[in-house]
């Protein structure tokens, strides 16, 4: 069992790493990719920088900084969580059990601009299957994605529903292994519904369309299930049970715990400042939070 995972490997993420391998705890780094920092073409307002750097030099700094130190760093995708006392983290490389967990992997994602979805958000769209899936029983639902992430809500999902349908929004679906559940990779129009979903509108025949002639074809489903792209921090923390703002962001207090013992948050996905060295304080602040919490349990076993 690992003592300490820690869910991303950015400014956030690296920093915990550092102060928690100072901290004898060998942490294991789960590197999804670069995130936020591949879009920084420059960046010239942190500490120590003789010459502006762009996000993707930083990145790979960080990364190299970290190895050096004897930090493991595991490139693999983070589906879900789950356990209790301890942590299941479930990846593309397997699942991994640890005493504590900091996530790190950057903000809330945004909602995909389809019409329905934010207006129909808690009356059958959700964010999250561990969370909901009991309330649709025996009922037929979508998830909305194409990927790994999009598969794992649809295997959670899979067990209670009658009926599982993975959307792809026009997207090639872009999974890792083989599944049973159905597929369907029509664009999506809406997500319809008065005071509940009752389905999704697809654009069914493009060729008419071509022609001028609009055609559609209504889907039924009682929930809809947005999981595009991989799984956040945010989405992580709500399957866990962890409380969230209003904004969505996970809360935490200034050690940088969330609500659930042993689970910490640091960077973009605590809100705030999205800023290379609020990130690097509270990966600090949750790396040193971490070594005292394993240390605490350690005691008191």
């Amino acid at each position: 069992m690992e003592r300490l995972i820690i869910v991303g490997a950015g400014p956030a993420g690296i920093s915990a790493a550092l102060y928690a391998a100072r901290g004898n705890l060998d942490p294991l780094v789960i590197d999804n990719g670069i995130g936020a920092l591949e879009k920084a073409e420059k960046i010239e307002n942190y500490y120590g920088l003789e010459r502006p750097l762009s996000g993707p030099e930083l990145y790979e700094r960080g990364l190299e900084q970290a190895r050096n130190l004897g930090v493991r760093i595991l490139e693999a995708q983070v589906l879900g969580m789950g356990g209790f006392d301890t942590f299941e983290v479930h990846t593309t490389a397997g699942t991994f059990e640890a005493e504590s967990v900091i996530l790190a992997t950057g903000g809330k994602r945004k909602t995909p601009p389809i019409p329905g979805i934010r207006e129909l958000e808690g009356k059958g769209v959700s964010y999250c299957a561990v969370c909901d899936a009991f309330f649709y029983r025996g009922k037929e639902v979508a998830v909305l994605g194409h990927s790994d992430f999009a598969l794992h809500e649809a295997e959670e999902l899979a067990s209670l529903a009658s009926g599982v349908t993975i959307y792809t929004d026009g997207m090639e679906p872009d999974f890792s292994r083989e599944h049973p559940i159905a597929v369907n990779t029509m664009k999506i129009q809406a997500i319809e519904g008065d005071r509940h979903v009752e389905g999704i509108r697809l654009e069914s025949d493009m060729a008419a369309q071509e022609m001028g002639r609009e055609q559609t074809s209504f889907m039924p489903a009682d929930g809809v299930f947005v999981a595009l792209g991989t799984a956040g921090s945010s989405e992580i923390a709500r399957q866990m049970g962890a409380e969230l703002t209003e904004k969505g962001h996970i809360k935490v207090n200034e050690n940088m715990e969330s609500t659930i013992p042993g689970l910490f948050a640091a960077g973009d996905c605590t809100g705030g400042l999205l800023q290379v060295a609020k990130a690097v304080y509270e990966g600090c602040q949750a790396g040193i939070s971490a070594v005292q919490y394993v240390r605490r349990r350690k005691k008191a076993s």
